[in-house]
């Protein structure tokens, strides 16, 4: 059975995308046949960082509208078996998305036995946002460690707890996981970010993953690639270790703590 996660925050500039592409990524090389689609109407960020923008023809809304099949629509990853994007529209407006369009479809990929739909959502609280996360069993809330990013998840988790489907239809709730990006165990001793402990207080929902501030995440977006194929790096290990929790593994948190200069490093900066 299909399960549909969305990733989704209220703040723009956060990570949600490079989430999307890499929790995609991560849960299609463990064998899962994975779908990610780009709600980001008007803007489409997604198949850059996934590094297939030269090969959409059509996009999301060209299949609302049924201007183009499934089979049309969908790029199938040159990395990563039993992977596929869709893409956004670059030259429509968000309200061409509608409730029963994004509902044909999720049904259509869900008979093409898709096992996870990740669903990239826009930044805001606008008509992208809600249909993103309308149809969604879980929701990966991605915020950084800042009062507003998390102010603005706090906002998030209020429309996913009425206004998504399971709670119009008064269903079990949507499954929610936090996952805290651009952590820098440094500034947060300084006092500049808000600690784990602060935001998990804050927002009350579990912890999926701490993602480490990382240059490698730029140059991975730069190069069209999701970060966490990169598994040298903190944030693709970071990356890892979400997937396998939202798997229901266990595995401790890390990247949390500064770390301690040597005598070097203290005397000369």
């Amino acid at each position: 059975m299909s399960k549909i996660i969305v990733v989704t925050s209220g703040k723009g500039g956060v990570g949600k995308t490079t989430t999307s592409a890499s929790i995609a990524t991560g849960l299609a090389q463990r064998g899962f046949k994975t779908c990610v689609i780009d709600f980001d109407v008007g803007l489409r960020n997604l198949d850059l960082i996934m590094g297939c923008e030269r090969r959409v023809v059509y996009d999301l809304v060209n299949l609302v509208n049924q201007e183009a099949s499934l089979q049309q629509t969908l790029i199938k990853d040159k990395r990563v078996d039993n992977l596929y994007i869709l893409p956004a529209s670059q030259t429509r407006d968000k309200d061409a998305l509608t409730i029963e369009g994004v509902a044909r479809v999720i049904h259509k990929l869900k008979q093409n036995e898709f096992d996870y739909i990740i669903c990239d959502s826009p930044a805001g609280i606008e008509k992208g946002a809600k249909m993103a996360l309308y149809f969604a069993d879980e929701a990966i809330i991605t915020t950084n460690p800042e009062v507003s990013s998390v102010r603005d998840s706090d906002r998030i988790l209020g429309i996913l707890q009425s206004e998504s489907r399971r709670a119009k239809m008064d269903e079990e709730p949507v499954k929610e996981h936090l996952l805290i990006t651009r952590y820098n165990p440094n500034r947060v001793q300084e006092g500049q970010m808000l600690s784990v402990d602060d935001i998990v207080d804050l927002l009350a929902i579990p912890l999926l993953g701490i993602i480490p501030e990382s240059q490698a995440v730029l140059e991975a977006s730069n190069a069209g690639k999701p970060v966490i194929l990169d598994d040298e790096s903190n944030a693709g290990q970071a990356y890892n270790d979400a997937i396998a929790r939202l798997l229901g593994e266990e595995r401790p948190h890390r990247f949390m703590e500064a770390q301690k200069k040597g005598f070097l490093k203290r005397l000369f900066g």
